[in-house]
C-alpha cells in the first residue's frame, strides 16, 4: 500500500511540526515492521508544504500504524499546526531502493 500525504503547515509552527514529524517517523520505522518507508520532504519554493510518501506492507499494516500510540501522539500534537491535509491514494508502478 502506497499513499502520498500533502500537508500544509502554519508557518509559525513549521519547526515544531518538523520535530514532531521526525519523532513520529523514527518511531514508526523502528517499531512497526509493516511500515516500509516514510519519506518526508518540503517543496523547495514552499517550505510549509510537506509531502510524505508512505509505503506499508499491506492495508492491515496501515491500519495498525494509524492506531499506534506514536502516530496518535503525532496527530494530537500537530493538530493545531496543520492547515490542510490531503491523502492521495496511489497504485505503485515501480518502487526501488538502494
Amino acid at each position: 500500500m502506497v499513499r502520498l500525504s500533502e500537508i500544509e503547515i502554519d508557518p509559525a509552527q513549521l519547526e515544531n511540526y518538523k520535530s514532531e514529524l521526525r519523532e513520529e517517523i523514527e518511531a514508526s520505522i523502528r517499531l512497526e515492521p509493516g511500515v516500509l518507508t516514510l519519506y518526508a520532504v518540503s517543496l523547495r519554493d514552499s517550505p510549509t508544504s510537506i509531502r510524505i510518501l508512505e509505503t506499508y506492507a499491506d492495508v492491515d499494516a496501515y491500519k495498525a500504524h494509524i492506531e499506534s500510540p506514536h502516530f496518535k501522539k503525532y496527530k494530537t500534537n500537530t493538530q493545531e499546526m496543520v492547515k490542510s491535509l490531503k491523502l492521495v491514494e496511489t497504485d505503485p508502478v515501480s518502487l526501488g531502493a538502494k
